[in-house]
């Protein structure tokens, strides 16, 4: 099986990792020689999908699947246009995607079906969470106290040239869903809980049997399977929500391959949501049972003789990434580490049978670091509120 991943940032890492684990061949495309999954793929071709379609049509219809793993609109559609009647499976839903990406017309979608969220501005009061309704991951996005601080937030998005969504700010475990939908029928797959760094992007995916409640876990299943079913996705999508003490507040969803969450699942239960992802665009099953283990799937950047947890953006700085195996006691990572290197970046998952088991085995990581690269100083920043 042969993947052709078009986009080699972030979501083109995860693309390539999760297809090396399913036993793929890779070949990405991107339009910078400087794409981090340039280096982590089989093969790659560096172009403009848009100025120079012809030649990526001719690549792409050499595949078995392609994936798009960008946020770029016009990349998307000129994809979206050369795949359409090959006959090749595009696994990717232009009018899922296109509705998830406005954070304002998802919501009502959500609000039709029930699902629960955050209170709107301005009855929820403050605080509140000022948001781009177009923009994805932390991009725009304002924690505000007073009127003072949602101005300035307010600025921010209109500065995005945006539309703002202001909810009520939320506090509670972050958590996600992936989920697989045929057009008709769809499929929740495992909950993980998603740990913030102090620019409340994402340093840590935790994926392990009791991340909710028995009960909340079949809800929010449920919930991410009426989402996905109400807006007849044909292809994947990633379901975010706030366990708060008053239960699931759905934040947002987004209809594309996630970037962190689904190699978290993999280390923890052996399923592969691309895969899964595959094989449903041919009408097919895995066969994968989840092994219900756990795993930590987390960012660290080490510089000026710190080792300092990070958000992906932080990592997507990544140069010329590889896969290691056994990387200073963790199970996997993508990095750009060499012996003596003073400044570099690194991915990495640990695993075990129980959630203790990671732990224990995140601690020697931690420790084989600092002791091994001589490290002054470990930094685990975190959001100002929670």
């Amino acid at each position: 099986m042969r993947i052709g991943i078009v986009g080699g940032a972030l979501q083109g890492m995860e693309a390539v990792f999760l297809s090396s684990k399913a036993g793929f061949e890779t070949i990405v495309i991107d339009k910078k020689t400087s794409a981090p999954a340039l280096s982590l793929s089989d093969s790659y071709e560096t172009l403009d999908i848009v100025k120079d379609a012809g030649r990526a049509k001719r690549i792409l219809h050499d595949c078995d699947a392609v994936i798009p793993a960008c946020e770029d609109i016009e990349a998307l559609s000129a994809l979206d246009g050369m795949m359409r009647g090959s006959g090749i499976p595009f696994l990717f839903d232009p009018d899922a995607y296109s509705l998830s990406s406005s954070k304002e017309r998802s919501n009502e979608i959500m609000s039709g079906i029930d699902v629960p969220m955050p209170a709107p501005w301005p009855e929820c009061g403050f605080p509140a969470i000022v948001k781009p309704s177009s923009q994805s991951g932390s991009i725009g996005v304002s924690a505000v106290n007073n009127e003072k601080e949602m101005e300035a937030a307010l600025r921010i998005v209109d500065g995005l040239g945006d539309i703002p969504i202001v909810q009520e700010f939320v506090s509670g475990k972050s958590v996600s869903i992936e989920v697989i939908g045929n057009g008709g029928s769809a499929r929740s797959f495992t909950t993980t809980e998603v740990v913030l760094d102090s620019n409340y992007d994402c340093k840590m995916v935790l994926c392990e049997p009791n991340i909710l409640p028995k009960e909340d876990d079949e809800l929010f299943a449920g919930i991410g399977k009426r989402i996905a079913e109400a807006i007849c996705l044909n292809g994947l999508m990633d379901v975010e929500a706030i366990y708060t003490k008053k239960g699931l507040r759905v934040l947002e969803v987004d209809a594309r391959i996630p970037s962190q969450t689904p190699a978290a699942i993999w280390a923890a239960t052996d399923v592969n949501i691309l895969e899964e992802l595959t094989c449903s665009s041919l009408g097919k099953s895995t066969g994968r049972k989840n092994r219900n283990e756990c795993s930590a799937y987390e960012h660290y950047l080490v510089e000026d003789g710190r080792l300092i947890t990070c958000g992906e953006k932080v990592f997507g700085k990544v140069t010329s990434p590889r896969f290691e195996t056994r990387f200073f006691g963790a199970d996997e990572a993508i990095t750009d580490y060499l012996p003596g290197k003073n400044a570099w970046r690194a991915t990495v998952i640990t695993k075990g049978k129980t959630a203790a088991e990671v732990l224990e085995k995140r601690k020697r990581f931690i420790g084989n670091i600092m002791e091994e690269c001589g490290l002054d100083e470990y930094i685990d920043r975190t959001p100002k509120m929670i």
